[in-house]
């Protein structure tokens, strides 16, 4: 039985993430990211929204979650970004009949080994470095890589990927426009060899930014849960009309006055500058919310903005509701997402992550994870 340990609540809308699966371009053309437990939203239950939706492939982090998926009875493609880590991985793989990706001459070697005694094949997707710097085969590399796999004929490539670092930053277009080049220059060698090799570059900003690096399939990751890598930039409206996924919420314990010159919580870092109304909400750091958002972040109560005061604790914040209607013990805070007033517009995980500098990504993954999941279906 799963143990409960917090009031707080991460809400998904899997109709959401279908219809930005849906805005992102036909089924077959999309390689869909749901590593990580799909960004803290659920492998199982996103993997089976998008298998409604039509997806006709997945990719994942780990060998791990392809085998959870394998169990779950899902059939298409199955791309392992991670590969295999260890001589056991790579047998696993053939037997869940994934894709793992290779990376350097070594994962060759191993997925062979892996093979050893068996007569089956394995599908493999070959990682190409064109300027991620992190991974992958350079372009020196390519005719040992196709020499090699010339004498491992179990092992068969079905697809060549690489990886953009600033296809979010318009100010280094000419960059991204260089990468896709060397990806298509890269891959005309592979492809003269295996001609149905599909190529796959664009991440979610080279998907909705650059056209030319959607090749045959794209690998969307944070679009799929709402988010738009342009946002509050010039190339704003090309991610324009996705929606969030996951919103946040948490009821509130206690509400109460706190006096003109009073201070609030850890360290004294709030001073009331009048008499004030508080609600103290169960929800802190202990679950995913920044300490870092103490007496800057907003949260949203009767459909109206508060302002957090106060240093967040490990299971509790606070915010200034003296503004609102009246907020009494059991009423539902949003602290990310939720339905907002007419003139007031909800919390967005992009802008918690700005105000604690961090990245939207560690926020969604740390919330969907420790904080019990609701989904809308």
């Amino acid at each position: 039985m799963t143990c409960i340990f917090t009031p707080s609540a991460c809400h998904i809308d899997l109709p959401a993430l279908q219809r930005n699966f849906a805005r992102l371009g036909a089924p077959e053309t999309i390689l869909p990211v749901i590593k990580s437990d799909a960004y803290g939203h659920g492998l199982l239950p996103v993997a089976r929204a998008l298998d409604r939706a039509g997806a006709r492939q997945f990719a994942v982090g780990t060998i791990s979650e392809g085998i959870s998926l394998r169990d779950d009875g899902y059939r298409q493609r199955v791309v392992t970004l991670m590969g295999a880590l260890c001589p056991n991985e790579w047998t696993q793989a053939a037997d869940a009949r994934l894709t793992p990706v290779v990376t350097c001459f070594d994962d060759l070697k191993n997925a062979a080994d892996g093979l050893s005694g068996r007569g089956e094949t394995l599908e493999v997707a070959l990682k190409l470095d064109t300027g991620m710097g992190r991974l992958g085969f350079d372009e020196a590399d390519i005719p040992a890589l196709i020499e090699s796999l010339a004498h491992l004929p179990r092992l068969v490539p079905v697809m060549a990927l690489s990886h953009m670092p600033s296809a979010d930053m318009p100010e280094d277009e000419n960059f991204s426009r260089e990468q896709i080049e060397r990806f298509r220059r890269l891959c005309e060698p592979l492809r003269q060899r295996w001609p149905d090799l599909a190529r796959s570059l664009a991440n979610t900003a080279g998907t909705l930014g650059l056209p030319r690096a959607r090749f045959e399939l794209c690998r969307p990751g944070l679009a799929l849960y709402g988010g738009n890598p342009f946002a509050g930039g010039p190339w704003e409206e090309r991610g324009a009309g996705l929606e969030w996924v996951m919103s946040l919420s948490a009821p509130v314990m206690q509400v109460r006055q706190l006096r003109a010159g009073q201070s609030l919580s850890y360290g004294r870092t709030f001073t009331a500058p009048r008499d004030m109304t508080i609600a103290v909400i169960a929800c802190g750091y202990a679950t995913a919310y920044p300490r870092a958002l103490s007496n800057r972040a907003s949260v949203l109560l009767h459909g109206r903005r508060a302002p957090v005061v106060g240093r967040v604790c490990m299971s509790m914040m606070m915010a200034d509701v003296s503004h609102l209607p009246a907020v009494s013990r059991g009423d539902t805070a949003w602290l990310m997402g939720g339905e907002a007033a007419p003139g007031e517009r909800p919390v967005t995980v992009c802008e918690l992550a700005r105000l604690a500098d961090v990245l939207p990504y560690e926020l969604l993954c740390l919330m969907g994870e420790v904080n019990p999941r609701q989904y809308i279906i």
